[in-house]
């Protein structure tokens, strides 16, 4: 079970069309928590469904089934915001987002669950993933909710996802968007490339600095597509240093120069405008 805190922000919401309206829960947990009168107000009392919440009102949520399976992992870990909904942190290059199987360690998941078990926590789930290879901050959300409303707003492009990286060569346009479909390389599995067939992917970029031989750019997603950053610079003539499979050139610690530098949304659950930044 995972609790938090929500204050009503509006007269006259029921917490029927919170949670299956506005926040649209899974059918599952919206009939558990009405079941167990899972829904409290400050007194500890369970809250009528139906009854109309006067603006200001505090409630407390009770998730059902809220634990994650990542096994634990410590490691030092930078939390770059949080609150009882989220986690924004930060991962290095070089190790992955998540296990691929149940066994798997050595990823920014088992290091974010052992945080939040330390915390008192059971739930951790990330929100969107980076590559191995691209270092920058990742949002987590912390209950069953939040994962539920920032699955939909990344879905609907709400969240505002800004990378930085340095390409080879120097990129001629101060700015543009590279509005160009992704698809999978049937000749290589791990290798994605523009293709008609392939899914919508929108970048935009401008050039923050030239160097003698790199430029460095500003990318931000309007779509999330696999690579899409990698193969979109690339499509250009212009791949990300160290990016060898999109043929970047090769850098000393084997690592690309990609980061994701800064996240920006409107929390959906205290109604905050957040602009966290790596």
């Amino acid at each position: 079970m995972t609790s938090f805190q929500y204050t009503v922000p509006t007269d006259g919401l029921t917490i029927e069309h919170l949670l299956r309206e506005q926040w649209e829960a899974g059918k599952k947990t919206v009939h558990f928590m009405r079941m167990s009168k899972s829904v409290t107000g400050v007194d500890g009392e369970p809250v009528e469904w139906k009854f109309p919440q006067k603006a200001g009102t505090e409630l407390t949520f009770t998730v059902p089934d809220a634990h994650s399976t990542y096994t634990p992992e410590k490691m030092n870990l930078k939390v770059i915001f949080e609150d009882e909904h989220i986690l924004v942190v930060f991962k290095p290059a070089g190790i992955a987002t998540h296990p691929n199987d149940s066994n798997q360690t050595g990823t920014l998941m088992n290091y974010v669950m052992a945080y939040v078990k330390e915390n008192g926590g059971e739930y951790a789930e990330h929100i969107h993933r980076l590559d191995q290879g691209t270092a920058g901050v990742i949002l987590i959300a912390k209950h069953p909710i939040a994962k539920t409303l920032f699955d939909r707003m990344i879905e609907r492009n709400e969240i505002v996802r800004k990378y930085q990286a340095e390409t080879d060569g120097l990129m001629k346009r101060p700015k543009g968007t590279i509005n160009l479909p992704i698809g999978k390389d049937r000749h290589q599995p791990s290798k994605r490339l523009v293709s008609i067939s392939g899914q919508s992917a929108v970048t935009h970029f401008r050039v923050l600095e030239r160097k003698t031989d790199t430029t460095i750019v500003e990318a931000e997603l309007e779509t999330g597509r696999t690579h899409q950053i990698r193969v979109h610079l690339a499509h250009l003539g212009h791949p990300v240093v160290g990016d060898v499979l999109y043929d970047g050139s090769r850098t000393k610690d084997g690592y690309f120069r990609l980061n994701a530098t800064a996240l920006s949304f409107t929390h959906p659950l205290t109604g905050e405008q957040l602009n966290i930044e790596q």
